[in-house]
């Protein structure tokens, strides 16, 4: 029954980081995968429940709310109570480096700090003040930023790499998209403390999934476990091999375990997401401008208004350190402030 629990308390941990990187990733594809399940469950679910489901789908996606950072929060927190319960005890007893023990802490303190600031940093949000200031940053393409396009839900003049969110109801400035897990857009004022705070955390997952193995791998090692033999159905001496010195493990350290494999997997769906953000970085672009050319359903073409199809490009990079200089001291920032 422990095993049951633990296996299933497993599957949703993971089931929750997938979700975390496709809904920070692109919430289209996360509303595509919604719209697939509904038709497929829309014959064998009653009418009512359907209703129930939905909205509470767009209560969670399509509306601002608490929700997404309270579990990220109660996930870090049984994550590193773990670590500091059975872990890092267990690892001083193996005279494990004090220092390589403690830098998940650190991770831990510079991520949150970061998560905090993604979370209160206004992402870009323009106003009748600062309209104009926003219409000169950025060139217009005339492709997929034609001039003189407006807002209908804002009433404003669109600058060039802005877009309208639904969830925050309000225009970004180079809007790259709305994240539940911060409850707010990463937009130009944001997208660095966005960044720092995705590597502290892949760093974090990482670093807790090694010394996790780290410790397993020692203890089997000390206590030459790997050298001992077992007793099989038929009655036989058998050498411990690989997979029955898991269940060993598994049996042995069920929480460590189950742990070690949660955070393996989220280092890798984070690590992935982060190199397609670090992509995007190098190459001037956001993840809604990604969707919109290259990889939308309609790729390298872009419909401008009374105009004929024209092949999309990208021409606001300028060369990796202008582009990393772009997010790390974002132009309209700068310009307020020198306005001030």
């Amino acid at each position: 029954m422990d095993f049951l629990v633990l296996f299933l308390l497993y599957v949703a941990l993971v089931l929750i980081g997938v979700v975390m990187i496709c809904v920070c990733s692109k919430t289209h594809y996360l509303k595509g995968l919604v719209r697939g399940g509904a038709q497929i469950f829309s014959y064998i679910i009653p009418e009512c429940l359907q209703r129930a489901v939905l909205r509470l789908l767009h209560y969670l996606f399509h509306t601002q709310n608490y929700t997404f950072i309270i579990l990220h929060l109660i996930l870090q927190g049984m994550v590193y109570t773990e670590y500091t319960w059975e872990i890092f005890g267990y690892c001083q007893e193996l005279e494990f480096s004090l220092y390589y023990l403690l830098l998940p802490y650190l991770l831990l303190i510079v991520n949150l700090i970061f998560f905090t600031l993604t979370c209160v940093t206004n992402p870009g949000t323009i106003t009748k003040a600062n309209e104009l200031l926003f219409l000169q940053v950025y060139e217009f393409d005339e492709v997929m930023f034609p001039k003189n396009m407006s807002c209908s839900t804002c009433d404003l003049r669109k600058p060039a790499r802005s877009k309208h969110c639904g969830v925050c109801n309000r225009c970004v400035h180079r809007f790259d998209h709305h994240c539940v897990w911060v409850n707010n857009c990463i937009g130009a004022w944001n997208a660095r403390y966005f960044l720092i705070y995705l590597l502290t955390l892949t760093a974090s997952a990482a670093t807790l999934a090694i010394v996790s193995t780290g410790f397993l791998v020692q203890l089997v090692v000390v206590s030459d476990l790997y050298l001992e033999t077992y007793v099989d159905d038929l009655g036989h001496f058998q050498v411990i091999d690989t997979v029955f010195l898991i269940q060993y493990l598994f049996l042995t350290f069920p929480r460590i375990v189950f742990m070690l494999g949660f955070v393996v997997v989220l280092s890798f769906l984070l690590g992935g997401y982060l190199c397609f953000a670090l992509y995007l970085v190098a190459t001037n672009q956001t993840t809604n401008e990604w969707y919109k050319g290259d990889w939308a359903w309609h790729p390298h073409v872009a419909w401008p208004p009374s105009a004929e199809p024209r092949i999309y490009r990208n021409i606001h990079s300028h060369g990796l350190w202008s582009n990393l200089r772009e997010i790390f001291l974002p132009a309209a920032a700068h310009y307020e402030r020198k306005k001030k």
